[in-house]
């Protein structure tokens, strides 16, 4: 009699196996000489070697283990009458030596197993076409393909974390038979968790997660079914099992890009109900679905939080600053009309804010998560613009090689910023008037006209009335603009906020330039509250980047401000501007060479003596010609 195998429980129960002098392997891929229908097995579980009488069994490091007489084994030489358990199937190994002494077989139709560990490269619903042939095409597996494309299907279409947590709990609970289900989310690796979803048939009833059965899952990254967990070394310990009674508990890790994310955990107290593995198989495939789906669902969030600060900051950014009556009614216009859709004209002398008057309405109003198109009349010509505007169709005009989308179309839902509309084209003003009566526009060289939803602000510092009585501008357009009309007043209407723009502007720069400046010098403050500011915003801006640029103390003195704001600070003092200027600059460069020379011709010395830094020293010594520095 040859050595053999005899099936007494699992798949194979009944068959006679005999070994011969080529061996036997053993797996779930078809490339074994045996290859049971058996999700417990790994794709290469164990081999037996026959040398002559001599049969050896070897475990191929298999996550479940192979069994001889009750005892895992790495390799084990066999004697006749050990009983082998290897997957779900318990064989008896006969020997051709001991032919009279065979043992009598008896078939045990119970299995064995309390204890599954699978990992993820084990899990068939994640393998390829050749290892899904290792399923029996029955009822159950149907069933099971069924749910996991519902579950696919319906993590793929919710955003939200939160919802998607509850809707997965409830879907797991549908497909596999426990009473009470969590997800477990998880930061650091799995090192601990961040926040716990949980769910129960029992309604409300308070969910107890075994920290120990998720602990060993995270710490070994194997899905983990046991059953009768209480009478199990492991975890007989667990509080949590004690008290809840559990009889079946499941547990799968959440891995996305080989990081552990959290886990899943399914457990059932009922002793009507016993979990197999072929319930771990469909858990841990949830779970490899689930842990991208979360992932996905948290980057979503993040990125949402992250447009809403960004545009929480354009909004502060692109806020009207000042306190003053003039700006507070500015201010409060601009919150009337925000939330409309009305067409809003803008008016003020050039530098004055009316493009931040703009984007403060649109942040403010229902189109801020849609684009803010900004468009400047004066600096195209006419042609230009008007491709610009309304886009064009390919061949329109020489160089239009393709068709090219207008700026309105772009601006589709949001809100278009038409700047300087007073040094707009006659022809142009009639196609911008039909765009504004009917909401609708032809790109040049087309014949179709396109429909659009878009608001419109207008600025410009020209007194249209003016330029309407002389022709210059269309009535009809003007009145059309002028829906809701806001005026944005000069800074020298509103010195009350210049200390307040100038902090502003100290504070954007010295982060830019990467330049410690506390404030300003009250000799400063005073100057620049005193010039009238022709430039407006933009020209103070500009005043405050230079001596952010060019100053060398913590403090903006009036040395760093420019030349025309001194000039004007001379003549407000009652005195000759270009006297006073040239008697200023003759004073510092008396000032410098005598410090100078008294120091021998070192800046470090001189620097000392004024109290200045040398760096400052010697750019002012360069702007006043005191001495050629050069040469120092």
């Amino acid at each position: 009699m040859a050595a053999s195998l005899v099936a007494l429980s699992g798949p194979l129960r009944g068959e006679t196996l005999p070994l011969t002098d080529q061996g036997l392997t053993v797996g779930r891929e078809p490339t074994n000489h045996l290859h049971p229908s058996d999700l417990s097995l790994s794709r290469r579980h164990c081999v037996f070697a026959v040398d002559g009488a001599r049969v050896t069994i070897t475990d191929l490091e298999s996550l479940n283990g192979t069994f001889v007489n009750g005892s895992p084994i790495r390799e084990r030489l066999l004697e006749h009458g050990d009983q082998l358990k290897i997957g779900e199937s318990v064989f008896l190994f006969l020997n051709k030596d001991a032919a009279a002494d065979a043992l009598p077989i008896e078939l045990d139709d119970t299995t064995p197993r309390t204890t599954v560990r699978l990992r993820r490269e084990d899990v068939l619903f994640l393998q390829s076409e050749q290892m899904m042939q290792a399923f029996v095409p029955t009822p159950r597996t149907a069933r099971e393909l069924h749910a996991l494309l519902h579950i696919s299907t319906s993590l793929g279409s919710i955003r939200n974390s939160d919802q998607l947590q509850r809707a997965l709990l409830d879907q797991l609970l549908e497909a596999i038979p426990g009473d009470r289900a969590a997800i477990l989310i998880s930061d650091n690796n799995g090192v601990d968790f961040t926040s716990v979803c949980a769910r129960s048939r029992a309604g409300d009833a308070p969910v107890q997660v075994s920290r120990t059965v998720v602990r060993s899952v995270m710490t070994d990254n194997v899905a983990l079914l046991c059953n009768e967990p209480i009478e199990s070394d492991a975890f007989r310990q667990s509080h949590s099992l004690v008290v809840t009674a559990t009889t079946s508990v499941m547990c799968a890790p959440l891995i996305v890009t080989s990081r552990r994310r959290g886990a899943l955990y399914v457990a059932t107290s009922d002793h009507g109900v016993r979990f197999d593995e072929a319930h771990l198989q469909l858990l841990a495939a949830i779970a490899a679905l689930a842990g991208m789906a979360l992932l996905n669902a948290q980057h979503i969030e993040q990125l949402e939080r992250e447009t809403r600060e960004l545009r929480t900051d354009l909004a502060l950014q692109h806020s009207m600053i000042g306190e003053s009556a003039a700006m507070l009614h500015a201010c409060h216009l601009i919150a009337k009309a925000a939330p409309t859709d009305a067409t809003v004209l803008l008016l003020g002398e050039s530098g004055t804010g009316k493009e931040l008057a703009a984007r403060a309405i649109h942040v403010n109003s229902p189109r801020a998560y849609r684009s803010f198109v900004a468009i400047t009349a004066a600096v195209l010509s006419d042609t230009l613009l008007e491709s610009e505007l309304f886009g064009h169709e390919k061949g329109a005009f020489t160089g239009a090689i393709a068709q090219k989308k207008g700026q309105l179309e772009l601006a589709e839902g949001g809100t278009v910023f038409l700047d300087e509309i007073g040094d707009l084209a006659a022809p142009l003003q009639i196609k911008l008037l039909r765009v504004l009566q009917e909401r609708e526009f032809t790109r040049v060289g087309g014949t179709h006209p396109i429909k659009m939803d878009v608001r419109f602000i207008a600025a410009t510092h020209r007194d249209l009335d003016t330029a309407v009585k002389d022709g210059a501008f269309r009535q009809d357009l003007y009145y059309r603009l002028k829906v809701v009309t806001l005026r944005i007043p000069p800074l020298r209407e509103r010195r009350g906020d210049i200390p307040m723009l100038a902090a502003f502007f100290l504070k954007k720069f010295s982060s830019k330039c990467k330049r410690r400046v506390v404030g300003f010098s009250d000799e400063t403050l005073e100057c620049l509250s005193r010039y009238d500011w022709p430039g407006n915003v933009r020209e103070l801006e500009n005043a405050i980047e230079r001596a952010v640029v060019l100053g060398s103390s913590e403090r903006i003195l009036v040395d760093d401000l420019p030349e025309n704001v001194l000039e004007q600070r001379a003549t407000n003092a009652g005195g000759d501007a270009t006297d006073y200027h040239q008697a200023v600059q003759q004073a510092k460069q008396r000032i410098v060479a005598d410090a100078l020379k008294r120091a021998g011709g070192s800046y470090a010395d001189a620097a000392r003596q004024l109290g200045v830094h040398p760096n400052n020293l010697r750019r002012l010594a360069r702007s006043l010609d005191a001495v050629d520095v050069d040469k120092k």
